[in-house]
């Protein structure tokens, strides 16, 4: 299994795609991303896992979405508004939505945050290591493959969660809800 403390590799929305609008609703493609180049590291955290190797689902509406996991992964936002004073900040839960289709793919959609400071969306940059570990985790459970539960650090949780901020709380679709 993969270690759940590793040093954050960031990885930047090269490749995002927009996410579906007929899943989410046009207003929502601008605060969610995919990031299929990590696909292949997904894959390959199923090495030696005897579960069929999922597909990405590119579009997120080419067949009918079977299962749902909301979860939250690790983070940095940028704020790109140049009358605004706030120069980023690090997040810890930026909510993401791992979904099953029936033709064996998946996609994740990852939300973004709005700045404290002037309400804009900041630019994301993703943590690589717990995009592939949340996402390979949820799609070998939903394989069945018997899986420990990650241990959860209390300490490592960070600032309290700004749910007006957090565009996952915003659609219903962000882990923190679930805890409140």
């Amino acid at each position: 299994m993969m270690p759940w403390k590793k040093v954050l590799q960031l990885v930047s929305p090269l490749d995002v795609l927009p996410s579906c609008p007929k899943h989410t609703g046009q207003a929502q493609q601008d605060v969610t991303a995919t990031y299929p180049s990590l696909h292949e590291d997904v894959v390959n955290a199923f090495d030696n896992v005897p579960a069929p190797t999922p597909s990405f689902n590119h579009d997120g509406c080419s067949s009918e979405v079977i299962k749902v996991c909301n979860t939250s992964i690790r983070g940095q936002f940028a704020c790109q508004n140049p009358k605004c004073s706030s120069i980023g900040w690090g997040s810890k839960n930026i909510a993401i939505q791992i979904r099953r289709f029936r033709d064996n793919t998946y996609d994740a959609l990852v939300f973004k945050q709005r700045c404290r400071t002037c309400q804009d969306l900041g630019t994301m940059r993703i943590d690589e290591n717990s995009y592939i570990e949340r996402v390979a985790y949820r799609l070998k459970k939903w394989a069945g493959v018997p899986m420990e539960t990650p241990e959860y650090n209390a300490e490592e949780r960070g600032p309290p969660h700004e749910s007006s901020l957090c565009e996952g709380c915003k659609a219903g679709c962000c882990s923190m809800l679930e805890r409140s």
